[in-house]
């Protein structure tokens, strides 16, 4: 049969969605402003066709260069089309523009996953080879990504939407962890117990098997490596989702899996929609861990959903986070340091300082320094070098964050700086500053996940420590004074994971990241990540 139209591909694409109709055409090939045009009332991310996509499709970036993107799952090894030939876009967020398809993963998908998983880990000895064989493969995957790191934190951008100096200091992350955790891989120790001379007693680390894993749409790579780097290098293996919003650089450094010396099923990325691909994981009778990151409610779904298979979990999840800044703390300092933790990322990022305080002797001064510096703030195409803060990820993540700015008019809060869109085009919306909150309303409470920041000032140490816990988060928290004292009986008393003091965002590999609360539970990176892929075997043995 003749190939149809775009107009009566589109047609089929529709009645496909409603009535699940299999139907042979290039869907890929339909330009963006029809799909627009046609069918915005089934919403982008809902767009899910039939086709037969190649499993690489050029893309040129906006800086110029041009790149071959896998669009199929990466299974076995292998880019592979899904099973159902479904396909899914990818938008660019500056542009609203598609990128192109990618394959979209069902049911059956991850069960071909977990069948390559399986094999991997009990057939072909991925957990019983020499640690040190392990860690040479992880390091070469990341020597692999160190050679193609423009290409890769260009992908980024253009997925993501975030500004091009965020994601090559994201890319570069990911290769300083990825080194550091192959250095871990033959360092996997148990240890001797004396329980007198009858008995010879010792510990082993065992890996736990399949590890089903999720990641959120705000770092896309570096999420995927504190992921699959403590799996492998413990001798597991794992099947990871990407975001649907984002899944294109995942995909594409999964081609260095294979020349890394990684062999078949170790890593498997399906692409796919978390009610379907993560619901998949998180109830499969042969994953042994769920590790999850994104927002609270989700991960309270995970966690009673994968509690009755009895797995392993972690979860790093969302956060609300307070930022303090004490009289004598350097305000220039302190003014940039709550900039990085706020717009960063376009304020997409967990830990973000989205709740700022700071002492009343300098409310007035800091307020106005940082309401001029925010206004500074470049805020605008990702590939221009001096942008700051690039789109938002979605349509859905700006209108949720222009939702709270109307939310925190009506609340009673005064609007300083920020709170519009940018431009018509491009999910971009000014860096925005509300004060005169009130410590109950929603804008302080609530996480927000963007360019978005309350200001509240306080007198004493006791006060603003109450304050910064009164929140059912705890992942974060930042410190900036001049005063030792005063920096460390904070960072004692107040409940997050990770306290920062006279920075902010400031992560490094060998540092363990994670929250309190309803921020998570488990650690990502340094030694106690491995923790969350390891189990203790106790061997005691009768002595004649």
């Amino acid at each position: 049969m003749a190939l149809p139209s775009p107009f009566y591909s589109l047609l089929y694409c529709i009645f496909s969605l409603y009535h699940h109709t299999l139907i042979h055409t290039n869907m890929f090939s339909v330009r963006s402003a029809l799909l627009k045009s046609s069918v915005s009332h089934v919403g982008r991310l809902q767009l899910r066709c039939f086709s037969h996509l190649p499993m690489n499709v050029p893309v040129k970036l906006p800086n110029g260069l041009e790149y071959e993107q896998p669009t199929g799952l990466f299974i076995n090894n292998k880019f592979v089309p899904s099973k159902q030939h479904k396909t899914f876009e990818v938008i660019n967020p500056s542009t609203e523009e598609e990128i192109c398809h990618v394959y979209e993963g069902r049911e059956d998908d991850v069960e071909a996953a977990v069948e390559a998983a399986d094999v991997a880990f009990n057939n072909n000895s991925w957990a019983t080879i020499d640690p040190l064989d392990r860690g040479k493969a992880l390091w070469r995957l990341a020597d692999f990504i160190e050679k193609d790191k423009e290409i890769i934190a260009s992908i980024e951008s253009l997925d993501n939407g975030k500004a091009i100096m965020n994601a090559r200091i994201d890319v570069q992350l990911v290769i300083n962890y990825l080194k550091a955790s192959a250095g871990y891989a033959d360092k996997l120790d148990g240890r001797l117990i004396n329980t007198g001379e009858s008995h010879f007693n010792y510990t082993k680390r065992e890996p736990l098997g399949i590890c089903g894993q999720i990641i959120p749409w705000n770092f896309p790579l570096l999420m995927w490596a504190w992921k699959i780097a403590p799996a492998i290098l413990t001798g597991n293996t794992t099947i990871l989702k990407t975001a649907e919003a984002t899944p294109l650089s995942a995909l594409y450094v999964s081609q260095y899996i294979p020349k890394s010396g990684i062999p078949p099923g170790v890593i498997n990325i399906v692409s796919g929609f978390g009610k379907i691909v993560g619901e998949a994981l998180t109830q499969h009778p042969k994953i042994k861990k769920i590790a999850f990151t994104g927002s609270t409610a989700t991960g309270r779904h995970i966690y009673q959903s994968a509690a009755a298979g009895l797995k392993k979990v972690t979860l790093e999840l969302g956060g609300k986070s307070p930022n303090i800044v004490f009289a004598d703390a350097n305000i220039q300092g302190a003014v940039q340091n709550v900039i990085t933790g706020i717009y960063f990322n376009s304020g997409e990022v967990c830990c973000a300082g989205s709740r700022v305080y700071v002492e009343e002797s300098i409310y007035d001064e800091f307020v106005q320094e940082l309401k001029t510096a925010t206004e500074n703030v470049k805020v605008g195409n990702p590939f221009d070098e001096a942008t700051f803060q690039g789109a938002q990820t979605s349509q859905m993540q700006l209108e949720k964050i222009l939702s709270y700015v109307e939310i925190g008019k009506k609340e009673g809060a005064t609007l300083i700086t920020g709170g519009e869109r940018l431009g018509n085009k491009g999910y971009f919306i000014k860096p925005t500053i509300f004060g005169d909150v009130k410590e109950d309303m929603r804008i302080v409470k609530e996480e927000i996940f963007g360019p978005f920041i309350t200001i509240t000032k306080f007198k004493t140490l006791d006060e603003v420590v109450k304050m910064a816990n009164d929140s059912e988060y705890g992942l974060a928290a930042g410190i900036h004074t001049s005063n030792i004292n005063s920096a460390i009986k904070v960072a004692d008393r107040v409940k997050a994971g990770t306290v920062w003091i006279n920075t902010y965002n400031d992560f490094h590999h060998s540092v363990p990241f994670g929250g309190f609360n309803a921020s998570g539970l488990g650690r990502e990176m340094g030694s106690e990540a491995i923790d969350n892929y390891t189990q203790t075997k106790a061997v005691r043995a009768r002595l004649e």
